[in-house]
């Protein structure tokens, strides 16, 4: 009786909590809510009774970058402008292996149109070959907008979408957007005059990052030299620095010295069972 009234037309759409005290309005009293709840889960039932089950977003692919230009990640943040409720919004891409901005605009809205424009232009500017490179994204409609996904193809480029509301599937950009708003100059108080002044602002940061800012996840070089490959230099130079000191001052060391070896491998949303190489990439971009 319990599974002919849960799967009942009337019923079908509810869960229990909700079919027995419409059956109690009815007079009517079969059984109570976690009888109806053990026999439907005893019958493999309980599941989403409504009709309109949730949408499942599973995670997106998991890709690596061993060199520059093989993953970009981008994103769109707001600038605030001097007039309540009014913002700039500043497009920003960048490479994850090497951290480096590899294009940017502002613009005073939100367009798939002006994404595409930066899009072609950063390519350029980095002679991107065809079926060279990935670029995440979150879900905005920027990001999949007929236009940017149109010159994505036209480009060779493999889009990556992040799940909808979830912020840790491009981290990437997110922590370079609180770089950016907790830099000491950004004007978090008094805003930002005009486009002009955005657009100014947004240029000096970007050659700081790239070429003074020292990166912490990438032992401390500045993201042009990673992106160029002169951090390799860099770093040995450092380890024999501490490899000599070490020598001279053995007492001052219990164990190994500071690992200053670059990192040959970065993953944007790394999955154990599988991550993506740039060798899958060819070859799915290929069978597309």
């Amino acid at each position: 009786m319990i599974l002919e009234i849960a799967n009942s037309a009337k019923f079908r759409d509810l869960s229990p909590c909700k079919i027995v005290p419409l059956l109690a309005d009815e007079g009517r009293y079969i059984a109570s809510e976690s009888t109806f709840y053990r026999v439907l889960k005893d019958e493999k039932q309980l599941t989403h009774r409504h009709k309109s089950a949730p949408q499942k977003h599973h995670k997106p692919e998991a890709f690596t970058a061993i060199k520059p230009n093989q993953v970009w990640s981008w994103d769109i943040t707001y600038l605030p402008s001097q007039i309540k409720g009014q913002y700039f919004y500043l497009y920003l891409m960048m490479d994850i292996f090497s951290r480096k901005i590899v294009g940017w605009s502002v613009h005073e809205q939100e367009s798939a149109n002006l994404a595409s424009a930066l899009m072609t232009q950063t390519c350029l500017d980095e002679k991107i070959d065809q079926k060279q490179l990935v670029l995440h994204s979150d879900n905005g409609s920027p990001m999949k907008g007929l236009t940017m996904l149109a010159t994505l193809e036209k480009l060779g480029v493999m889009p990556s979408f992040s799940r909808p509301s979830v912020s840790d599937d491009n981290p990437f950009s997110e922590s370079l957007f609180k770089t950016l708003k907790y830099h000491p100059t950004f004007p978090r108080m008094t805003c930002f005059e005009s486009i002009a002044e955005a657009r100014s602002w947004c240029e000096k940061f970007a050659v700081w990052y790239n070429d003074q800012h020292l990166h912490s996840a990438l032992k401390f070089v500045t993201p042009n030299q990673r992106h160029t490959g002169e951090d390799k230099t860099i770093l040995a130079k450092r380890h024999a620095v501490y490899q000599m000191a070490k020598k001279q001052r053995p007492d001052r060391w219990s164990g190994k010295t500071r690992n200053w070896t670059p990192d040959d491998m970065v993953a944007l949303n790394p999955d154990k069972k599988r991550i993506l190489n740039t060798d899958d990439i060819c070859l799915k971009n290929r069978a597309a």
